[in-house]
């Protein structure tokens, strides 16, 4: 099972806009993904889910986790690096079995000109720690509010090259 994960809990966001784009090209090319988006949370997640304590809120999200065989990880730049909300929800999933050994494709945006490269390789430290193989081949996606269209889809030829190459890549991964 592939999960995308829209790694902010931020409403109507880019993250999440781009998410569905990864999933729908990856179900054009045969392939079906789900979207974990992080709104999806619980609010008292912080109180409810860590320290080895797990709520019937939380136990849905943990299942899909524990199913997932690949992630699929978009990763909005945050102060620099990825959204505190994607950290609490690995803190929060039970460890090492949740993501030990499954397999993980990155792809940073923001908003400026970097596409979260720092915030991507920040996660890859924390993804080896918890021993999570992540493909080498990772997006950055600059200025995210050019790079998306009014529905949603990417249209500059270049980063449809790339994210394709990577979509193609993460099936075969």
């Amino acid at each position: 099972m592939i999960t995308i994960i829209s790694s902010t809990n931020r409403p109507e966001s880019h993250t999440y806009k781009l998410a569905q784009y990864y999933q729908q090209k990856l179900r054009e090319k045969g392939t079906e993904a789900g979207i974990l988006s992080l709104t999806d949370l619980p609010c008292n997640l912080l109180q409810s889910d860590l320290y080895g304590k797990r709520s019937a809120d939380f136990q849905p999200i943990q299942d899909i986790i524990t199913q997932t065989d690949k992630f699929l990880f978009i990763i909005p730049e945050y102060n620099g690096s990825y959204p505190g909300v994607l950290k609490v929800l690995i803190d929060a999933c039970s460890f090492p079995e949740s993501f030990y050994d499954k397999k993980a494709a990155l792809v940073g945006l923001s908003s400026g000109k970097y596409g979260n490269i720092r915030g991507v390789d920040h996660f890859t430290g924390v993804c080896h720690y918890i021993h999570l193989n992540v493909m080498s081949l990772k997006i950055h996606i600059a200025s995210i509010h050019k790079e998306l269209d009014e529905n949603g889809q990417l249209f500059k030829a270049d980063t449809i090259k790339f994210t394709n190459e990577q979509i193609d890549k993460f099936i075969a991964f």
